[in-house]
């Protein structure tokens, strides 16, 4: 491989990338996702299988915090109850702006198979935060997890792109 010459870099030849600031935050904010990971039941596992060696989602910029303070993106996954909601919401509220919500699972999309009779069970974590991306299932695979991560940096690349 060779190197390029000092006098190219000088003179202004060769590759020049024109962007504006704002495109360049988006693209380095959908580019390093640090998930606060909120795993409350059995679609934790499932969350966790996904930051396993198998589909290492290190590769694409999703690394996982254990501070709110410095995660930008929540993942709950699982069944949300009313004593856990104060939590979550808390939770929410310490992350720095901006922040987005994955909510994985029927349990915590809706209340799962909960939802009718359950009255210990949250209908859904979006009644008390905002959801960016739902992912479907009871639990979903690890690949749609991937699919939902990929589908909020889309969301985060289109953000003010009008």
């Amino acid at each position: 491989m060779q190197h390029p010459s000092p006098n190219k870099q000088l003179t202004g030849e060769g590759d020049i990338i024109l962007t504006s600031l704002d495109e360049l935050l988006q693209w380095a904010q959908s580019s390093s996702l640090w998930p606060l990971t909120f795993g409350l039941a059995c679609c934790a596992i499932e969350m966790m299988g996904t930051y396993a060696s198998h589909y290492d989602l290190d590769r694409i910029g999703v690394l996982p915090r254990n501070s709110p303070r410095q995660a930008d993106v929540m993942i709950v996954s699982g069944t949300v109850t009313m004593k856990m909601a104060e939590s979550v919401k808390r939770l929410y509220d310490q992350m720095p702006e901006p922040r987005y919500v994955i909510s994985m699972g029927s349990c915590a999309n809706c209340g799962g198979p909960y939802w009718q009779h359950g009255y210990h069970v949250l209908k859904g974590v979006d009644k008390i935060i905002p959801v960016d991306v739902y992912v479907p299932g009871c639990p979903p695979r690890p690949e749609a997890l991937i699919g939902g991560i990929s589908k909020l940096q889309e969301k985060i690349r289109e953000r003010d792109a009008c």
